[in-house]
């Protein structure tokens, strides 16, 4: 159903979105087109398109204009769309000169003349501005300018020929300008006489003059010659047409003073008609030039003609009446050229453009009432019917001028008021058959034999085609029988088409009857005709069916025949007789059906012929409605006479196409309806009306319009139980039918009353549906049903709930109360009567009140002086209410009931309220002020830490733990794969060893060195579904081990895959390219970076990241860490800022060690420590302290030793946990120094489990799996109040008090951070890396080679494989380089870094408020100089020269013997080889999709018959 509505609406037009389209800001005044650009100019913009019309740029026309002393001085600046301007330049000359690459725009500033001369690739860039008028100082479309050529004696000069509406009533002068000519050349460069856009020839200024009024139509040249066309309109209102030529030779001058001219005329001596729009027809000569005229001097009533306008270079030259250099007094009448061609007739042409096709001429016109339509014309002026290209839905008028795509010549410009159209010129393949192809009379469609469909001639690209004839045919064959003086039937049958070689060559028929072959043998078939002599020479009274099969090229075409013997046609001579025998085959002589031979074939002799009737012929006077929308009307009713035998009535344009019939339903004789069929096209159609012998009589005509469209709906609410009245306001709301809801799809509302704009009916009902709901509006026109933009909504009915009456003389003054609701109810949906006694007297409804909850209706009674009411009938829709007059006494006893009752309540609680009030307030006081004081110590104590915090931390952390290359590879190739990773390395003593590899892994090896192979592999594996990113990530890595000691191809290879990659990207999303790990070449990519740039990491980066990972450790060793949780007071990241945390103190401890087993302690050390310290965490910083201090680490792990404090001169064991330790309902608080009371100073030794076993000895509690759900540390566990013991612990902390603390933090860390930032984008000896510069080379040349000059997507993809590939990967993840350990707190203080590193590499511009991410407030300050450092080393990179590739594969060569022997290549080969075996069957498909060698492939199988059948390649 999707691609069936995407059809129609491709057919019909009737959804513009599905044809290319652009819509401007403003209307379109001026529209050009060349080569493979369209340039429109609007109000207040000027447009560059590409032929598809997708934007290129704009140009705002809005601008400065700034005077000076002089009006040369004056200057006009444009501005941006936002800021203040006061002038506009209005273009209404826009010419494309291609020869000189410019686009000329001529038009005015304010009262004062404007040109420009922009790029004509680019229109941004004005090449040449001058305050000059050229053309009509105001819009108009009765002036005219385009380029001419004028041949001088030297060269060819190209001028801009102005051709400007002279009116008597309207001056063309100007405050800056002495008024403009009828016709001017002006200069197009400045190497002509007078400059640019001078008016001046050799001598002196020269134009043609015109001193009455002229609209100037249309001006072009074909060779030498232009052609100017324009009307003279007269005082009494006649108008005469003129075309002017001018001879392109010499100079100016003589150009213009060349001029002759020629009167054109539809009719012999007709004046009221009027040239509208004009297209020459290519081709010639003759020059042929069509025109769309006004009959009658009007808009609507238009036909198109064609004009020989073959210049007549004979006469006189410059003695026009009408055009003249000086006075045109007393000069001869110019000639009048021959009667034209009318080929169509249509209402409302508007513009025309004429091609030519082959041998065919095709006019694209379009209309008033927005409509494309095609109509193709042979060499003899024959018309095909016409076809509608494009169809609005409404009235709208196509542009006065529209043109052909110059790139594709498929495609025609169509504008409207502020949008283009890119329509194409034919719908061929829509066209399923040989028949409808044909059928379809479009000379841009052939059918196709290789392709067995219609397509474009172009697009049949060998010679099996057939197409329509060079002239207008209406069957594809016809056929003739005729019989010759021996009594030989001879039938021949003629073929209509125009075909190619191929089809020529195969050319063949063949006659076959229910008894076999009717023919003699021996007559040979030329194209285009069959010959068949019939071998009986009788013929039956019931004729000869014979099957003609016809065989073109490889296409096959049966007709059927009946031959009939001519003379056994016999009847009357009727109009119906006769096209009987012509349609036979047969011919009309002058009483009867003859031989084809003997008569005449021409259908046209039989309209002369009488009906033969007997009776009345039937005559139509009217039909109702005779104006109709394109969708047609059902019941329409025809009017007249002797319409009793009528059957079907036959609807026809002007053009002779198929005309459609409507069948009768209802007949009386002299009234019939019948319902009007939907058409193709809006305009006038002919009808008549069909009797049952075929013949067609009365002549009436309806009109097509657009389909109606609603804009707006009042009122926009109906109550529940329906029947409001409401109107829809729009366009041809007389053509609606019926108004349907979309709560009652079965319910059509007939119109009450419709007009042009309104149509008012009353809403169906809702009263199974609940509650407020809106309700979609359609309109019903014939049968099809039109959405609305507009909706009604449903409320419940109104509620009337009271009224009190006045009397005012004699007549009584009702005011009705009723609840106040969204209805909006209007007086004019109220009907009121008073009632007295079962009488009703009129309410008359006279105003409308309201206040905030009451809707007040006022209505009078006349003339009831007796009279008095008790109760009212109310009427809305078509419901009826009775109203009452309510007893108010009964209701003022309640309400004082009520009242007497409520004053006690009230004091009462009053009293009790603020009893509770007063003691609340006291205990809230005092809940505050503790609360105050916190937050205030809190913030000042954040203030302190801010001002005072110090970069004290220690640069000295000894030996840097870097690992080895081997181990620093492995991480990064299986990150997530332990066992990979352990396995592909080779242990120490190993790589000092090369293996041999056995027999089936060399052959892998081998295999894989084949780029070919390893590409098509990596192509086959990725297209597979069941390939995962993560079985990606290892097969590049397992190629990246396998292939370590030949860098160079594997280099190759990866350059082969991005390239590919690239391609697949281009059409898609450029700037994505790299941006996440989806394909093995990205990841191929992140090892080869860690590969070229290890050696980069270890010389100039690791230093530096190691002191900044060891100062974020120092720093978040100030600070209380959670043991739990491992959240830190500081820190970077607020997901992991512990600002929960309690008051501690800093401590000074007295470390002994154990030296020995006879009790003997060494020197104490002196240990950092927090009160708020674990057991666990203060054996961390005893180490920690001991490594700093002696540069080598303790003897014996943390796990395995205690720790005692003295206390009155013993040793207490401190624990984890015991006894003493605090419970809060199934949740143990770790002990911390705070806990033991251990003071600044306190002495703790350090013994070993194993010489000391503890009271109770215990493990780390760690270990247990429920570790963070049986304990906690510093956050206290979610409980119930009563449950806790330390009442201080329920302090209120607030975490954005403690937001100072990320940035102390930053403080503390920013140099060490800015070093790494430094030296990751810093350029030793002024050159980067040769991996980078290599491969950024890499990058600019692909950009190159795929047309993108954007420079940030050069810009993206740099950043994506260099700093978000690796250098993050390394920033994120110091443990790939450095034997340690990463906590969670650094692992989110590392990404904070990492995030602001990246953000120094992009290029949009953040804008950060206060609810911005604090990981992007903390370095938004840093960011702008870290991205002005960054473009530096691009460009630093850039502009470096370049490495040659002797030179790069030198450095790979280096880099794979350094570590050679280092991987497990072996273990690597077999891992690779487990997908190869799995996907065995799609890589060999791809291989042989690749074109591979068979020698290949025969590897391929070789080595999966090794790796299958030894085991000595087992995976073990």
């Amino acid at each position: 159903m999707i691609l069936l509505s995407g059809l129609l609406f491709l057919l019909w037009g009737e959804a513009a979105r599905c044809l290319e389209e652009f819509t401007f800001d403003g209307d379109i005044r001026q529209f050009a087109v060349a080569t493979n650009t369209v340039y429109v100019a609007t109000e207040e913009k000027l447009y560059q398109l590409n032929h598809d019309l997708t934007l290129v740029q704009s140009l705002t026309q809005r601008g400065v204009l700034k005077t000076g002393k002089q009006a040369e001085d004056t200057q006009f600046l444009r501005v941006s769309e936002t800021d203040q301007w006061n002038s506009t330049f209005s273009v209404i000359v826009l010419l494309p000169f291609v020869e000189n690459g410019s686009l000329i725009c001529c038009g005015m500033i304010d009262d004062c003349g404007y040109c420009e001369l922009l790029d004509l690739e680019d229109i941004t860039n004005v090449r040449y501005r001058e305050h000059i008028q050229v053309g009509s100082p105001w819009r108009s479309s009765a002036s005219v300018s385009f380029l001419v050529n004028v041949e001088t004696l030297s060269r060819n000069e190209t001028y801009i020929l102005a051709a400007t509406e002279q009116q008597e009533d309207k001056s063309t002068e100007t405050s800056c300008s002495t008024g403009t000519d009828a016709v001017i050349l002006h200069n197009t460069n400045n190497n002509q006489k007078g400059l640019i856009f001078s008016s001046v020839g050799k001598d002196i200024h020269v134009a043609i003059k015109r001193e009455d009024n002229v609209e100037f139509i249309d001006g072009f040249q074909i060779d030498s010659t232009i052609y100017l066309f324009s009307n003279l309109p007269s005082k009494d209102k006649s108008n005469k047409v003129r075309l002017i030529w001018l001879e392109g030779k010499e100079s100016k001058g003589k150009t213009l003073k060349s001029l002759r001219g020629a009167t054109l005329s539809l009719s012999d001596g007709g004046k009221g008609s009027r040239l509208l729009a004009s297209s020459v027809v290519p081709g010639g000569p003759p020059v042929l030039w069509s025109g769309v005229f006004s009959v009658d001097g009007g808009q609507s009533n238009t036909e198109l003609v064609v004009f020989d306008i073959s210049p007549d270079l004979t006469g006189d030259i410059d003695v026009d009446p009408d055009f003249c250099r000086t006075p045109c007094a007393d000069r001869s009448k110019p000639k009048t050229l021959p009667l034209p061609k009318v080929l169509f007739r249509q209402k409302n042409m508007t513009t025309v453009l004429a091609v030519r096709q082959k041998a065919w001429m095709v006019f694209f016109i379009g209309t008033r009432d927005g409509q494309l339509i095609k109509l193709a014309v042979d060499k003899n002026y024959h018309t095909a019917c016409p076809r509608v290209l494009y169809r609005a839905n409404e009235d709208r008028q196509v542009f006065p001028k529209i043109h052909l795509d110059q790139v594709d010549l498929k495609h025609v410009y169509v504008p409207f008021q502020n949008e283009m159209k890119r329509v194409p010129v034919s719908k061929c393949s829509t066209y399923a058959t040989l028949q409808d192809c044909w059928s379809a009379q479009d000379p841009y469609c052939v059918w196709c034999g290789s392709k067995r469909s219609c397509t474009f001639g172009d697009d049949c690209h060998d010679s099996d085609w057939v197409s329509i004839p060079d002239e207008s045919q209406q069957k594809m064959v016809s056929y003739k029988v005729a019989q010759d003086r021996t009594g030989q039937i001879t039938l021949n049958v003629q073929t209509h088409f125009t075909v190619g070689s191929e089809v020529l060559s195969k050319f063949a028929c063949n006659f076959v009857t229910s008894f076999g072959d009717p023919c003699k043998a021996g007559l040979p078939h030329q194209f285009p005709q069959c010959t068949c002599n019939l071998e009986n020479s009788t013929l039956s009274a019931e004729g000869l069916q014979v099957t003609l099969r016809i065989r073109l090229g490889t296409t096959s075409l049966a007709e059927k025949l009946k031959i009939s013997n001519c003379t056994e046609i016999r009847g009357p001579p009727t109009s119906v007789l006769c096209r009987q025998c012509i349609e036979a085959g047969c011919g009309w002589s002058t009483n009867g059906c003859s031989w084809a031979n003997q008569g005449e074939r021409n259908d046209s002799v039989c309209q002369s012929l009488e009906s033969g009737m007997s009776s009345s012929k039937p005559e139509i006077s009217s039909i109702s409605p005779s104006v109709v929308s394109f969708y047609g009307r059902n019941h329409a009713v025809l009017s007249g006479r002797n319409l009793g035998g009528v059957t079907r009535v036959r609807i026809q344009a002007d053009m002779d196409c198929t005309p459609k019939e409507s069948p009768v339903w209802t007949n009386t004789g002299v009234n019939l309806t019948f319902h009007i069929p939907s058409a193709d096209n809006k305009g006038v159609v002919k009808v008549c009306v069909v009797l049952s012998d075929g013949s067609c009589h009365g002549n009436t005509q309806i009109t097509y319009q657009s389909s109606p469209s609603c804009t707006n709906i009042t009122p926009s609410s109906s109550w529940i139980s329906g029947k409001r009245k409401i109107t829809l306001i729009g366009s041809h709301m007389n053509f609606v039918e019926g108004v349907i809801h979309s709560h009652a799809l079965q319910d059509s509302r007939p119109p009450r009353d419709s007009t042009y704009q309104n149509l008012t009916y009353d809403t169906p009902a809702a009263e199974n549906i609940r509650g407020i709901f809106r309700s979609d509006v359609s309109l019903k026109v014939a049968n099809e049903t039109l959405a609305c933009s507009t909706k009604v909504t449903y409320y419940p009915d109104p509620e009337f709930t009271g009224f009190q009456s006045t009397r005012t003389g004699d007549d009584i003054r009702i005011t009705i109360q009723k609840k106040a609701d969204k209805l909006e109810m209007r007086k004019e949906d109220l009907s009121v009567w008073g009632v007295q006694e079962d009488k009703q007297y009129p309410c008359i409804v006279e105003e409308k009140e309201s206040s905030n909850e009451t809707d007040f209706f006022i209505c009078e009674i006349k003339m009831t002086a007796e009279v008095t009411f008790q109760q009212l009938l109310i009427k809305y829709g078509d419901k009826m209410e009775t109203l009452s007059i309510k007893s108010s006494s009964l209701m003022f006893l309640l309400m004082l009931l009520v009242l007497l009752l409520l004053i006690p309540i009230i004091f009462f609680v009053i009293f009790v309220y603020r009893n509770k009030q007063k003691k609340l307030t006291a205990k809230m006081n005092k809940f505050m002020e503790d609360l105050e004081l916190d937050i205030r110590n809190d913030i000042r104590q954040g203030f302190v830490d801010l001002q005072t915090e110090k970069a004290d931390l220690m640069e000295n952390v000894g030996a840097i733990p870097f690992l080895d290359y081997k181990h620093f590879a492995s991480r990064i190739f299986f990150p997530e794969n332990d066992s990979l990773m352990t396995a592909c390395i080779k242990d120490i003593g190993q790589d000092a060893v090369q293996v041999q590899l056995d027999e089936c892994c060399h052959g892998l090896s081998k295999l894989i060195q084949d780029q070919l192979f390893l590409t098509s592999m990596v192509h086959a594996l990725e297209e597979q579904k069941s390939f995962t990113i993560k079985d990606k990530c290892v097969l590049a890595s397992l190629l990246t081990v396998a292939l370590h000691n030949n860098l160079s191809y594997l280099t190759e290879v990866m350059e082969d895959l991005l390239s590919a990659l690239m391609q697949q990207n281009s059409n898609a999303q450029p700037k994505l390219l790299l941006r996440r790990t989806e394909s093995i070449v990205e990841k191929l990519l992140t090892n080869w970076m860690s590969i070229c740039l290890y050696g980069f990491l270890r010389e100039s980066v690791g230093q530096h990241l190691f002191l900044m990972v060891s100062a974020l450790t120092q720093q978040t060793a100030k600070g209380p860490v959670d043991c739990v949780t491992e959240k830190a007071l500081y820190t970077l990241s607020e997901d992991w800022l512990l600002w929960q945390a309690q008051d501690f103190t800093s401590l000074k401890l007295k470390v002994l060690f154990e030296v020995g087993s006879d009790g003997e302690v060494s020197e104490p050390l002196e240990v950092s420590a927090l009160s708020c310290d674990t057991v666990e965490q203060v054996k961390e910083k005893i180490l920690s302290t001991f490594k700093a201090k002696f540069g080598f680490p303790y003897n014996t792990p943390l796990r395995d030793i205690c720790i005692e404090f003295e206390k009155n001169g013993s040793f207490v064991l401190l624990q984890e946990v015991d006894a003493s330790s605090e419970v809060i309902g199934e949740v143990t608080m770790l002990n911390t120094l705070k806990h033991y009371k251990v003071p600044d100073g306190a002495t703790i030794k350090v013994l070993s489990r194993k010489t000391h076993p503890p009271l109770s000895p215990q493990g780390s509690l760690k270990d247990d799996e429920n570790f963070s759900g049986k304990y906690f540390h510093l956050i206290d566990p979610d409980v119930v109040e009563d449950q806790r013991k330390n009442p201080e612990r329920k302090k209120l902390k607030l975490k954005e008090v403690h937001l100072t603390k990320l940035l102390s933090t930053k403080v503390a860390v920013h140099s060490f951070v800015e070093n790494l930032f430094k030296s990751i984008w810093g350029t030793p000896h002024s050159r980067a890396p040769h991996a980078v510069k290599y491969f950024f080379d890499f990058l600019d040349a692909q950009a190159d080679n795929m047309k993108i000059t954007d420079p940030d997507v050069l810009h993206i993809w740099k950043t994506n494989s260099l700093p978000l590939r690796f250098w993050v990967n390394i920033l994120k993840n110091p443990q790939f380089v450095f034997d340690m350990e990463k906590t969670p707190n650094l692992d989110g203080c590392l990404s904070v870094i990492a995030q602001a590193f990246m953000d120094s590499f992009s290029l949009s511009e953040t804008q950060l408020g206060k609810y911005a991410p604090t990981n992007k407030l903390l370095y938004a300050k840093d960011i702008p100089k870290f991205k002005q450092e960054v473009k530096a080393y691009y460009k630093q990179v850039r502009d470096q020269s370049p490495i040659t590739v002797s030179e790069f594969k030198a450095f790979l060569q280096e880099e794979s013997k350094k570590h050679e022997n280092e991987f497990n290549e072996g273990v690597a080969l077999r891992e690779l080889y487990k997908f190869i075996q799995k996907y065995f069957t799609e890589i060999n498909e791809k291989l042989d999709q690749n074109g591979a060698p068979t020698e290949l492939k025969e590897q391929l199988h070789h080595v999966k018959n090794s790796f299958d059948g030894l085991k000595s390649c087992s995976w073990n």
